[in-house]
């Protein structure tokens, strides 16, 4: 009876593209809200691991706030967190430059 009154109406379904467009248009805000940011952050910190560099002040994830005394395998960090102490630490785990004293 229903699809009687629509044929008579003349009334059509909406087109696929019509019906996909909520959804294409989520997607589209999800990405410039949340992944492209995300990844720019991700180019930012890797960009500064990669200049890091013998005497910058750094901070890791942990809350340690150290000098970098040098750099061994590329991917291992010798920090210096206090008169004669020094620690090891992956690059991954430093969280940003700390500001100088």
């Amino acid at each position: 009876m229903l699809t009687d009154i629509f044929a008579q109406t003349g009334a059509q379904q909406p087109s696929a593209i019509v019906s996909l467009l909520p959804f294409i248009l989520i997607m589209v805000i999800i990405w410039f809200f949340m992944i492209r940011p995300q990844s720019k952050r991700q180019k930012e910190t890797q960009a500064m691991l990669t200049a890091l560099k013998a005497r910058d002040r750094v901070e890791t994830i942990g809350g340690i706030i150290g000098e970098v005394d040098s750099i061994k395998d590329d991917n291992i960090v010798i920090l210096k967190i206090g008169k004669d102490t020094k620690i090891e630490v992956r690059k991954s785990a430093i969280a940003k430059l700390a500001e100088k004293k």
